[in-house]
């Protein structure tokens, strides 16, 4: 993509924060400026449509209400003015696309679809957007054979697609958008928090109280860059971040809990669930995949190797998804059975409960 071809794209920015906020995601940069040094003070939305020149300063300027447009790192709207050395980002909700995005015949589960939008059943190992390493294989090289025969979808365009994500190794719904109208109309619903989900996961230990509310600020691990970590209240850094469980079953050294989400963030359940002592069960990132619980005897031991061999990835399913129709006004509500894998490894905890 082009610097010319960025009017087109900013369509898709204006989504960029309501997106963010909606799933497992964090911004993207698309596009980096450096303010040169002789630069007098001049409106940003006037500096941009110098730089980006088939782009409309009504353009630029809903980009940035959207919070798509970012100086030293923060947002800013379209009258703050510009000064030497500023360092402007236009940042979205997604990977940009370096690469055509190829048409691969991977199946999908598709639990619901009309002409605005569908939803699929993701399975775990799946990724969702193409990047760094995975330029195919992805929910979206998925969805271009899907929509290959139809003229009106185009899998590179931001203001269609996915409206939030999950990790590669979680399980579960998503929904992707067919029109820039629904995804803009389902963004606000994940941005205004009206969206209903919840997620199953199986997790080390027995949370205490049996259910609660976790708030902590979510933000990159400064000591390990592929982590997220809950940073302190004062880290800049640090994005709001709520996460309300319940403890479904107790199977003494593990637990199946239910997880709502309040907010969006990177990894969010995974770092907050790890954050109060109980990290999901096969996490190897946040260091789920030893033994945290129960005994040190052989047959044990063997057991939980067993149990990660069953579901070798963090034990998290999105289970539900609730929203309503973006024309209809209908209010939808899904509901995704836990995969073989997890299940497997929840009767096997729950096998191991009842014997003991």
């Amino acid at each position: 993509m082009t610097v010319e071809d960025f009017d087109e794209e900013l369509g898709g920015a204006l989504d960029c924060e309501i997106s963010a906020s909606g799933g497992e995601g964090e911004l993207y940069e698309h596009f980096r400026f450096i303010v040169d040094k002789g630069q007098q003070l001049l409106r940003v939305d006037k500096y941009l449509v110098t730089k980006l020149e088939k782009s409309s300063r009504n353009r630029i300027q809903q980009a940035a209400d959207a919070g798509c447009i970012l100086v030293n790192g923060k947002a800013v709207k379209s009258n703050y003015r510009v000064k030497p050395l500023d360092v402007i980002q236009i940042v979205m909700d997604r990977p940009r696309y370096e690469l055509e995005i190829i048409a691969e015949d991977i199946p999908l589960e598709i639990v619901y679809e009309d002409d605005q939008l569908l939803v699929v059943n993701k399975p775990a190992g799946l990724v969702v957007h193409p990047g760094h390493g995975n330029y195919s294989g992805t929910l979206v090289n998925a969805l271009a054979w899907h929509f290959r025969d139809n003229p009106d979808y185009d899998v590179s365009d931001p203001r269609l697609g996915l409206v939030h994500r999950i990790d590669k190794d979680t399980s579960g719904l998503l929904v992707v958008a067919k029109t820039p109208d629904a995804k803009t109309h389902l963004g606000r619903q994940f941005f205004n928090k009206t969206t209903k989900r919840e997620y199953n996961a199986l997790v080390w230990g027995v949370p205490s109280p049996l259910s609660g509310r976790i708030e902590g600020n979510i933000g990159r691990n400064p000591k390990d860059r592929l982590q997220m970590t809950v940073l302190p209240p004062d880290d800049p850094t640090g994005k709001h971040a709520v996460t309300h469980y319940e403890v479904l079953e107790d199977f003494g050294h593990v637990a199946l809990v239910k997880c709502v989400l309040e907010t969006g963030r990177t990894h969010q359940i995974r770092v907050h669930m790890r954050h109060i002592g109980h990290p999901l069960f096969s996490d190897a990132r946040y260091g789920g995949d030893v033994v945290l619980r129960g005994e040190r005897s052989g047959s044990y031991l063997k057991f939980v190797a067993n149990c990660f061999e069953l579901c070798p990835r963090q034990a998290l399913h999105a289970r539900t998804l609730g929203f309503v129709h973006p024309v209809t006004g209908e209010e939808m509500f899904f509901s995704a059975p836990i995969p073989a894998d997890m299940q497997a490894l929840i009767e096997k905890w729950r096998s191991y409960a009842s014997q003991r």
